[in-house]
């Protein structure tokens, strides 16, 4: 049982809650940039939470299904058909063999997630079957490749959840904590920052995203110290970048921020030109 990849959409590739325990290792932790949207997929069709899905990044792959399953599809909006019928998001539908799945533009949001009844089976690389060369032999699902999944039996009793998709999560506020370099900042850069908008720049990816906005910045260079998905780092050159799930595990520039959990999910749902204010919450 395999989904064939007849086109392979702009950036697709499979993930699940990624790699844990192998920073030290200078290996990212990788995983669904939104696992939000991410577990609410699997969770639909009764997987674990854990599953391998498809992370489908604005325009969406054209699949064939070679066996009969169970999938969903998660996020804010996106054109979809499964065969030559228009679908919806946020619910589960039946597979027959051979039935075709084109996702097209994705409307609202950048980054939508199909996952299939008991998940895809890749193979797993240090804990994880999340994409990221050079750990897997690629980062992405390419053409003609065929990415196998579990059999499901239809005479067998039919259940998943119904879940609803709470599309007002993603807000244009993104919760953060005090970075390890924050209290270097004038009083005067910390309100900047605190309530100034900011808009994604078209330098945004897996490992990072990049504010359009610069800043002026007098702090002072720092030695290369521990980062994580959601650090804030603050350039010499006023560029503000926000790290992302394959972000490296080191870095030398301050870091101001960390976001919370939630924060990097709505992060992954914008694309260049979205706006972005930062709000500081206590521990």
């Amino acid at each position: 049982m395999s989904i064939k990849i007849l086109q392979p959409g702009l950036f697709s590739t499979i993930q699940d809650r990624g790699r844990v325990g192998f920073a030290k290792f200078g290996i990212p932790k990788s995983g669904a940039m939104d696992l939000y949207s991410a577990k609410i997929a699997n969770l639909l069709l009764g997987n674990s939470e854990n599953e391998a899905l498809m992370e489908i990044t604005l325009i969406g792959p054209k699949l064939e299904f070679t066996e009969a399953t169970q999938i969903s599809i998660t996020g804010l909006s996106a054109s979809a058909k499964l065969n030559n019928d228009e679908i919806g998001l946020n619910k589960v539908f039946e597979i027959k063999k051979g039935d075709q799945l084109h996702i097209k533009q994705i409307s609202q949001g950048a980054r939508i997630y199909l996952a299939v009844k008991g998940g895809f089976e890749i193979e797993e690389k240090l804990g994880s079957k999340s994409m990221y060369a050079p750990i897997t032999n690629s980062s992405k699902i390419e053409k003609g490749d065929e990415i196998s999944y579990h059999p499901f039996n239809f005479s067998e009793e039919k259940k998943h959840a119904h879940i609803k998709f709470n599309n007002d999560y993603f807000n244009d506020e993104l919760e953060v904590f005090a970075g390890p370099e924050f209290e270097q900042l004038s009083e005067t850069m910390k309100a900047n920052l605190l309530r100034k908008e900011f808009s994604i720049s078209k330098n945004n990816s897996r490992m990072a995203y990049q504010l359009e906005e610069k800043l002026e910045n007098n702090l002072q260079a720092i030695l290369t110290q521990p980062v994580l998905p959601g650090t804030v780092q603050f350039t010499p050159s006023g560029n503000i970048i926000i790290l992302m799930r394959d972000c490296q595990t080191t870095g030398g520039y301050p870091r101001i921020f960390q976001l919370t959990e939630e924060s990097i999910n709505k992060l992954a749902q914008k694309k260049q030109g979205d706006k972005l204010t930062f709000r500081l919450i206590n521990l």
